[in-house]
């Protein structure tokens, strides 16, 4: 669940097409007790972005996870760190956005990365020819954010196909989105008009030998974002270890 550590461990990978997003690392303390501004214009300065994604640095993916766009936000952020909100409202940042589920008790240190931007796809409510409801993707940009599960002994992991998930609002996924069956939208694989066959096998490849790195065993999954082009894929590192053959045989 340590996210730098695990950028770390596949960080000699990127001549594979595999990639870690840089990262900046705080103390919650600091955050409480420092300028937020100059946090910011340090933040924008070292990740060379104007929107900074910031997330607890060992936990599960969505929680805590948010899409800061000004000073205004980091300090919305600190504010539910020190209150120890369970959740941040929905729209309470610059721009509209859902409830935001915080990590209780507030992670003791959390890491900035730059937001890497990705087009909607969306599920149009109106029929095409009075038939079938269509998919809408602009494809302006060339990432998608994908979940891949990876099943199989140590050193021989197998990819299973990516699975893309329709957001119903703001730049995050939520929870529910994430992990709740039967809510939101799932496109196992992405379908062929915005992800080549020649893009999902690299990337199907490069999730494995991520896996293998890693020296991941049983079942897994990988969040990551994917180039739709080529296939290759800079790690959000959000990884969570499931279970493992030992586990399940104690299980049974």
């Amino acid at each position: 669940m340590d996210k730098v550590a695990t950028s770390l461990a596949v960080d000699h990978l990127a001549s594979y097409g595999i990639h870690t997003i840089p990262k900046d690392v705080r103390a919650r303390e600091e955050l409480l007790k420092s300028s937020l501004v100059d946090i910011w214009n340090d933040l924008k300065a070292k990740l060379q972005t104007e929107t900074v994604c910031v997330k607890p640095a060992r936990d599960g993916c969505s929680t805590g996870v948010a899409r800061l766009r000004c000073p205004e936000d980091l300090e919305v952020y600190a504010n539910a760190l020190r209150g120890t909100l369970p959740r941040l409202p929905a729209n309470c940042l610059s721009k509209a956005h859902g409830v935001i589920e915080m990590p209780v008790p507030p992670p003791e240190s959390l890491i900035f990365e730059p937001f890497i931007e990705t087009d909607e796809i969306i599920i149009s409510n109106k029929s095409w020819n009075d038939s079938t409801r269509h998919l809408v993707w602009k494809g302006e940009n060339e990432w998608l954010e994908v979940t891949v599960g990876v099943v199989g002994k140590r050193g021989e992991m197998h990819s299973l196909n990516p699975s893309i998930t329709v957001k119903e609002s703001g730049d995050i996924l939520s929870l529910e989105e994430k992990f709740q069956g039967g809510t939101g939208i799932n496109l196992t694989p992405p379908p062929a008009t915005i992800m080549s066959e020649d893009a999902l096998q690299k990337c199907k490849s490069c999730i494995e030998m991520t896996a293998n790195t890693l020296g991941l065993e049983g079942f897994s999954r990988i969040d990551a974002f994917v180039n739709v082009h080529s296939g290759e894929v800079p790690l959000s590192i959000s990884l969570i270890y499931l279970c493992s053959y030992k586990a399940k045989k104690r299980l049974v």
